[in-house]
């Protein structure tokens, strides 16, 4: 892996990735991941400090503080990236899995079993976690990982990078399974995403403009993930002190990643109760307003609404707030604008909770709770590389289930096809 960016090699960096592939199924992945936990907490004082650089040269940008909050690393954070890590490791192993089986008349015993993918490309924006959670997953995947993070977290990258390196080859792994592409030229992932026969899948994970890059111009397999223009709907039957406490959470925990709340939609017939004291309380919290008339009406101090609001993902604080007339008016919107990533009604109308469940075209469909839960590891799957918006071949939160590929194995004693 060359550290210098003006000669950094594409080619023989996934020459490498594929070379060590192939030797990872069989290899001892998980003291690998041991190594590699215990590494970064060894080397937290290190990792935090080029942390520091990269965040001091976005705030002297003037970048957004809720961007700044997804590139910054603490010693916490450092922590708990170090737990997921051995949290992976007690996952089980998802090669050589036996996903089917049957005999055909002729005899032949067929098998579907669970194999790697290879080498998986990772494109993203700013958060550092993400290079440890994918080159980790991969790893745990039997897949050799090359990534490919933003400029602005070139620092931490290659620390973290380098550490994970050094931990895999200290436990006799091969130190190539995880490589960086070591440079800000963004005509390398032009060169990733042509690169077909050398990479088997790649994953975005970022903004909108990242995604469309990638959708457009990919050659190879690749996985969409990420847009989020999330909605709560506030249906009329809803218990507004929960839904308060919802669309906040939603909207407020952390309103920098891809399933916070984008847009509040609220019925008619709850409007005059629920909005005054719902956006007086997210207006408390610093989150600025963006409202349809028929809301402004009931909160005056939130700005007009334009069309630009209710397709934006802010990834800020930032939240769009609209009126609707029933749910069905609620699924219209959120067909129209939704970018198929989570959704939640918040309702004691079990028939409205089941309809808006079952005509919500998105990857995770909620019921009384916040669209903050949409998460691999939350939803038990240990660990996510991303949460897939599209429907092939992987939907939602993407776990080890989703990072493997799989193979026919054919067993036969001299049968011939007539």
């Amino acid at each position: 892996m060359s550290s210098l960016t003006e000669t950094f090699n594409l080619d023989a960096c996934l020459k490498d990735a594929r070379q060590v592939s192939r030797k990872l199924a069989k290899a001892d992945r998980n003291k690998g991941l041991l190594a590699i936990a215990d590494a970064l907490e060894t080397h937290s004082g290190e990792i935090l400090s080029a942390n520091a650089k990269d965040v001091t040269s976005e705030r002297s940008k003037g970048t957004k503080e809720a961007l700044i909050d997804r590139l910054t690393l603490t010693e916490k954070r450092l922590e708990g990236i170090a737990e997921s890590v051995r949290l992976l490791v007690k996952l089980p192993d998802p090669l050589n899995k036996v996903l089917d089986g049957w005999q055909l008349d002729n005899g032949l015993q067929i098998r579907k079993v669970s194999v790697p993918f290879g080498v998986i490309g990772m494109i993203y924006e700013s958060r550092p976690n993400v290079t440890v959670d994918a080159a980790t997953l991969a790893l745990k995947a039997g897949s050799s990982a090359v990534l490919r993070g933003s400029s602005n977290a070139l620092n931490s990258n290659r620390v973290l990078v380098r550490v994970m390196r050094q931990a895999l080859q200290d436990a006799g792994l091969p130190q190539n399974a995880i490589q960086l592409i070591d440079s800000p030229d963004r005509e390398l992932v032009t060169q990733l995403l042509s690169a077909r026969g050398k990479v088997d899948l790649v994953i975005p994970r970022g903004g909108s403009s990242l995604i469309q890059h990638v959708v457009e111009t990919a050659k190879v397999p690749t996985i969409e993930t990420g847009v989020g223009n999330c909605h709560v709907f506030v249906d009329a039957s809803a218990d507004l002190e929960q839904a308060k406490a919802i669309i906040i959470n939603a909207k407020v925990q952390r309103p920098g990643v891809c399933n916070s709340a984008e847009t509040l939609l609220v019925h008619k017939e709850v409007a005059a109760c629920f909005l005054p004291d719902a956006l007086a309380a997210l207006s408390k919290l610093n989150v600025e307003l963006f409202a349809c008339e028929r809301s402004r009406a009931y909160f005056p101090e939130a700005k007009n609404a334009s069309e630009e609001d209710w397709e934006t993902e802010y990834l800020d604080y930032k939240l769009a707030v609209k009126i609707v007339d029933s749910v069905e008016a609620a699924i219209d919107h959120i067909s129209t604008y939704g970018t198929m990533h989570s959704e939640s009604i918040l309702t004691n109308d079990m028939k409205n909770a089941r309809k808006f469940q079952e005509e919500i075209d998105a990857a995770a469909v909620f019921v009384n709770a916040s669209t903050r839960f949409t998460d691999g590891f939350v939803f038990g799957f240990g660990a996510e590389i991303g949460i897939s918006t599209q429907k092939l071949h992987a939907r939602g939160p993407m776990g080890l289930a989703q990072i493997v590929t799989y193979k026919y194995l054919i067993d036969g004693e001299g049968q011939i096809r007539s």
